[in-house]
């Protein structure tokens, strides 16, 4: 494995991995106000994008450590959606 690819691939782990003590908090508290849909929609467009970007150029790291970012954070926008107070 090349060094881009395994620098490629920790990023990768490191920004998946940043989402899951907010969804721990937000699963655990039920509360969300302090958190920014705003923020995650944009967040979810731009991993779809990486995605989008990994499979055009064929590039599984990205394809792989992306689309398990996009699932986490569409978990994370289901809770905000689910918890948020009328």
């Amino acid at each position: 494995m090349s060094w881009p690819t395994l620098i490629g691939i920790l990023a990768g782990i490191c920004t998946t991995a940043a989402v899951i003590p907010q969804i721990i908090k937000v699963w655990k508290t039920k509360k969300v106000e302090d958190v920014s849909p705003a923020m995650f929609a944009v967040l979810l467009l731009g991993v779809t994008l990486w995605v989008i970007y990994g499979v055009l150029r064929n590039d599984w790291p990205i394809i792989a450590t992306n689309g398990l970012s996009l699932s986490l954070n569409a978990i994370m926008l289901f809770l905000m959606i689910r918890y948020k107070r009328a």
